[in-house]
């Protein structure tokens, strides 16, 4: 167990928190132009019992709104009250964005691009500064919740660092269809818990601006396991139903629109594509247009384009090109 679980006083936000208490902070971001104060809940639940600390966030991009309904419901089923050890639950890091149904910060700034802030700099940087340098030393492990961008849907997924092979085992009792190996962005918030050696797991699902029930289930479910795996979940939430061994994506690829027009998906997330299957199709809207999109090789559709309109270059699907099973 690390540093963090092992700290004698438990001091967050300027508040100590003692084993059993559960306690609603506010993370003050900063003030409206009516200099209404925008304060972004946090809410910590000790158990008596010692053990690991695990951070739950949400809403580092404003707009995905799944990830807010999975923590939401971990609080509201009070699945965030730990057997032993702690939970920190975030539900909405970027208020700014969850109110204006917006990705970024009023500054035009994508919070999981600025990491790991500054306490001088901007809006988001500062956000950012206060997540490594207020939270991160208390805590032994991160999962953050998203989703996919714009009217991309992601089937529901864990994304690791395949250098981290200590990630490998919860990723795979997450119990999401698929595992993920994906690279770290530069100044991302997966990137300073990397910095920290502080294990994280980052659950992609859905699309933004839309609530889906499976993908929540997923979520749900999956965080629940982890915490059993650490023996944090309370007897009560231990019915957990059996998963299947996740397909491991290696490598994969984006398939872009060759042409402008109305677009339309004929595959599902989540699927199997084979080589030279036809999975969507470019038309115009005067019916003297038609354009097939044939897959030229066999992957699983990990992500798809539901805008009914594309530009040429647009993304429509993200299909993986070497995958294996666990």
């Amino acid at each position: 167990m690390t540093t963090a679980s092992k700290s004698k006083r438990f001091v967050l936000l300027g508040t100590e928190i003692k084993p059993g208490e559960q306690v609603e902070l506010n993370f003050s971001l900063a003030k409206l132009h009516s200099r209404t104060a925008v304060d972004v809940p946090i809410l910590v639940s000790r158990s008596k019992k010692p053990g690991p600390t695990v951070l739950f966030t949400a809403g580092i991009h404003g707009d995905e709104v799944s990830g807010v309904e999975i923590v939401r419901q971990m609080i509201a089923g009070k699945i965030n009250q730990p057997a032993i050890g702690t939970v920190i639950c975030i539900p909405v890091i970027n208020i700014f964005g969850f109110l204006n149904k917006s990705r970024n910060f009023p500054d035009g700034r994508d919070l999981n691009r600025v990491f790991p802030g500054s306490n001088n700099g901007s809006l988001a940087s500062r956000v950012a500064h206060e997540l490594v340098t207020g939270f991160l030393p208390l805590v032994d492990y991160v999962v953050d919740f998203h989703t996919g961008g714009a009217d991309r849907f992601n089937a529901a997924q864990v994304r690791i660092n395949p250098k981290r092979p200590e990630l490998k085992p919860l990723a795979a009792l997450f119990g999401a269809p698929f595992v993920v190996h994906s690279k770290l962005l530069s100044k991302s918030f997966r990137s300073s818990c990397q910095k920290l050696n502080i294990p994280m797991l980052l659950f992609e699902g859905g699309k933004s601006n839309h609530l889906d029930r499976d993908i929540i289930e997923y979520g749900v479910m999956g965080a629940k396991r982890l915490l059993s795996h650490l023996n944090m979940l309370r007897p009560r939430f231990q019915a957990l139903s059996q998963v299947q061994p996740p397909i491991i994506i290696d490598k994969s690829h984006w398939i872009r629109a060759k042409h402008s027009g109305m677009f339309q998906a004929l595959i599902e997330v989540g699927t199997l594509a084979e080589e030279g299957d036809i999975i969507g199709q470019i038309t115009d809207p005067f019916g003297k247009f038609n354009r097939k999109i044939k897959v030229t090789y066999s992957g699983y559709v990990i992500n798809v384009n539901e805008a009914p309109l594309v530009y040429n270059g647009d993304a429509l699907f993200h299909i993986s090109t070497n995958y294996h099973h666990d």
